[in-house]
């Protein structure tokens, strides 16, 4: 397993993390399986989508805080629940298939991480 860390600047950000899981693809030497990027955090998560225009993130965090708003009646008392349920609706986990020992995106897609309680530094989890 590869580990690497992802250092945030915002409470909502969302880094690209393609060219690293890339990376820890071509080290293992796996040229024809899965690999699974896992976000050991509750309040991160990871997703594949459009990485050629930022606008798309940025629409998609607009979303999220309209649906999911920072403030509200939440019961929890530390505070973040809206945190928390960015990141369920996220997910902690995404696979990608590995062929001729490189990732098989398409065209315009990257690998996310989604951070929603930051500034932090997190950790990315690797596995093929």
């Amino acid at each position: 397993m590869k580990k690497f860390s992802v250092k945030t600047s915002a409470r909502t950000e969302f880094v690209d993390i393609t060219a690293e899981v890339a990376e820890a693809v071509t080290a293992s030497g796996v040229t024809d399986g899965v690999v699974t990027v896992f976000i050991p955090h509750t309040t991160a998560g990871v997703q594949i989508n459009e990485n050629a225009d930022p606008d798309v993130m940025r629409d998609i965090k607009v979303v999220l805080d309209e649906v999911v708003p920072w403030s509200n009646n939440y019961w929890h008392a530390e505070g973040n629940t809206a945190a928390h349920v960015k990141a369920a609706m996220m997910g902690a986990s995404a696979q990608i298939i590995v062929e001729d020992g490189r990732m098989q995106l398409g065209t315009w897609q990257g690998i996310y991480f989604c951070e929603f309680d930051g500034p932090r530094q997190r950790t990315v989890w690797v596995k093929l």
